[in-house]
């Protein structure tokens, strides 16, 4: 018998935080058995509609969706809008009906007439640096707000304090690798929620985390949870650390 996915309810309990207050960045991505964070450039190759399922239920529950411009362009992010049951059950926990996209951009080669910002339910957040350009600052600045977090560089550590200070401590990041990396290098992963495709991919697509320094980070396994061949883990810093 085909293993299923638990019902709805279920797998909220299973991804929910308790503590909502104390800022918490969890990264959610899918690899092949082989290590490959994508199938023909993209990670939308690797998944499945059980792997959406999860997908959507980690987006129901975070404060903000973290992403960095160039996941935004690789894989056609638009305006992102939850559905209206969603929005409601979101409401009746005490969270705003829609969460906001915050985009990590060190260059701000971003057009203010992408979809991500032009279809927007919520207005969008840009987390930059001040040696941004600032023609761009000023560009974006007309369709988000753009925040500075670090002087000459992105520091993730400032991005997490920035996001926590407006109301948005419950952080889900969605790629890409070079922006899981800088976090992992900063000590600022909580979780790392993992769908395992059961597919082998060989060829030259890189990891889910890439970064100009190797750094160890001990994670423990929190749950298993399979659908057919698909498995997805849950991975948490250890209490005591």
């Amino acid at each position: 018998m085909r293993a299923e996915l638990p019902q709805r309810a279920e797998l909220i309990e299973r991804y929910r935080v308790p503590d909502r207050l104390t800022p918490r960045v969890r990264v959610n991505f899918i690899a092949s058995l082989d290590g490959a964070a994508t199938h023909e450039g993209l990670s939308g190759g690797l998944n499945n509609a059980d792997d959406k399922i999860v997908f959507d239920v980690l987006r129901l529950l975070t404060d903000v969706i973290l992403v960095g411009a160039g996941t935004v362009r690789a894989e056609g992010y638009g305006g992102i809008r939850m559905t209206a049951e969603d929005a409601a059950w979101r409401v009746a926990h005490g969270l705003s009906a829609q969460p906001p996209v915050a985009i990590v951009s060190g260059r701000l080669d971003l057009d203010p007439g992408h979809s991500v910002f032009t279809k927007a339910v919520t207005r969008p957040l840009v987390l930059t640096h001040a040696a941004a350009p600032t023609d761009r600052r000023v560009a974006l600045a007309a369709v988000a707000d753009v925040i500075v977090c670090g002087e000459h560089a992105i520091d993730p550590r400032l991005l997490v304090a920035a996001l926590a200070a407006r109301g948005l401590p419950q952080i889900l990041c969605e790629g890409g690798p070079h922006l899981f990396g800088d976090l992992v290098a900063a000590d600022r992963v909580d979780e790392l929620c993992l769908s395992l495709s059961p597919l082998l991919e060989g060829g030259s697509a890189g990891r889910i985390a890439v970064g100009a320094i190797a750094v160890t980070r001990a994670m423990e396994l929190l749950h298993v949870l399979r659908a057919g061949d698909m498995l997805f883990l849950r991975y948490a810093r250890p209490e005591s650390s």
